[in-house]
């Protein structure tokens, strides 16, 4: 008799307990990084856009201009919404923008316009004059800083030759000049405030695998170099800071650049005061990619948090969970490339050779 009323009284705590978990609220923002994949118009600028003309290699006429605003507005739009009732995402990093213009075009296609996104963009010193940028709901966000901060790497950097390192087929080149400087990107910082809280951004496109992985690595140390640098000037300001750095790093979460360079985690746990957690190092050794070479898959679109985003209550805005945004009607169906992103080709206007990927920031409602 006891042992039925012990478990009795144990079903009636549990649900009252379940009944309160369910009863509270949270306030939710998606998070959300994409490459655009050569997102240029079709006017000649004096970036090295000659192939991305009316003319050019890629017969890049205003019909595919419009088609490809459009498939990336869809899925800008989808993005987080399966458990985010505000929908499409509050930020949206991205890069492989010719110029703020696109930017201008994107966030005016009727799938996005109603969202209200203000622009962040800086043109780059890369030759071919694609940039890094931050998009953001006005109503949730406010900017109150932001700057573009280079990154100086040099020929000489590079890591000798070897001819078992082969060289990855990549649009992205790492241009040099005679001064040897390799011209790439910028880093995007910015910070402002999400809901009243201030939140810093970092965007990155780091430097690509142009002439193989190891020969160009060292690139991508610097750019690691250069982030952690960003990261902790903004904890000298303040200990305690919400640092979001996210991008297409053309490196893993497990290469050096992002481990010794930046210092991040792939556990909760093991990340300490001042550091890093990056939650797409466990995705990505549970299988997950979000692009694919020679039918490897890999995650170089990373989206990280510091410290203050991973503590245990949601007093404030908090990191939830994570993800890989990967529908259907964005992968290739037949053919070689089956199951990579559907990207542009010669009879089909794709969406890009990456998938995005996002996080949930959640703060619960009193």
């Amino acid at each position: 008799m006891r042992i039925k009323t012990f478990i009795s009284l144990f079903f009636v705590l549990f649900a009252i307990s379940t009944a309160n978990a369910q009863g509270k609220k949270y306030n939710i923002h998606t998070v959300a990084f994409y490459n655009f994949e050569n997102l240029f118009d079709t006017i000649n600028g004096s970036n090295n856009d000659e192939e991305w003309l009316p003319n050019g290699a890629q017969n890049w006429t205003s019909r595919k201009y419009k088609q490809k605003l459009h498939n990336l507005a869809r899925v800008l739009s989808e993005i987080g919404t399966g458990e985010n009732p505000n929908n499409s995402p509050t930020l949206i990093g991205g890069c492989e923008i010719e110029n703020r213009g696109v930017l201008e075009d994107l966030v005016k296609e009727p799938l996005l316009i109603n969202k209200d996104y203000g622009v962040v963009h800086f043109d780059s010193p890369d030759k071919r004059g694609i940039d890094v940028a931050l998009l953001y709901q006005k109503k949730h966000f406010k900017p109150t800083s932001f700057k573009n901060i280079p990154l100086l790497i040099y020929r000489n950097q590079e890591a000798k030759d070897d001819k078992k390192d082969k060289e990855e087929t990549t649009d992205d080149k790492n241009e040099v000049t005679t001064d040897n400087r390799v011209y790439t990107r910028d880093q995007l910082l910015v910070t402002g405030f999400l809901d009243g809280e201030e939140v810093n951004i970092i965007v990155n496109h780091w430097p690509s695998r142009s002439g193989g992985e190891k020969k160009s690595s060292p690139f991508r140390e610097a750019a690691g170099r250069l982030n952690r640098q960003i990261i902790d000037s903004i904890y000298k300001i303040n200990p305690n800071a919400k640092i979001i750095t996210m991008g297409d790093l053309n490196d893993g979460s497990y290469n050096k650049s992002v481990k010794e360079g930046i210092g991040a985690k792939r556990k909760k746990e093991e990340v300490k005061q001042f550091g890093i957690y990056n939650p797409f190092e466990e995705m990505f050794y549970k299988g997950n990619a979000t692009l694919f070479y020679r039918d490897a898959g890999d995650i170089f679109d990373q989206i990280m948090v510091s410290e203050a985003f991973i503590k245990s209550d949601y007093s404030s805005f908090r990191y939830w969970k994570a993800g890989i945004y990967n529908k259907p009607y964005m992968i290739t169906t037949t053919g070689q490339y089956k199951g990579y992103p559907l990207r542009h080709g010669a009879n089909e206007i794709g969406y890009s050779d990456h998938f995005p990927v996002y996080i949930y920031l959640i703060k619960e409602m009193k």
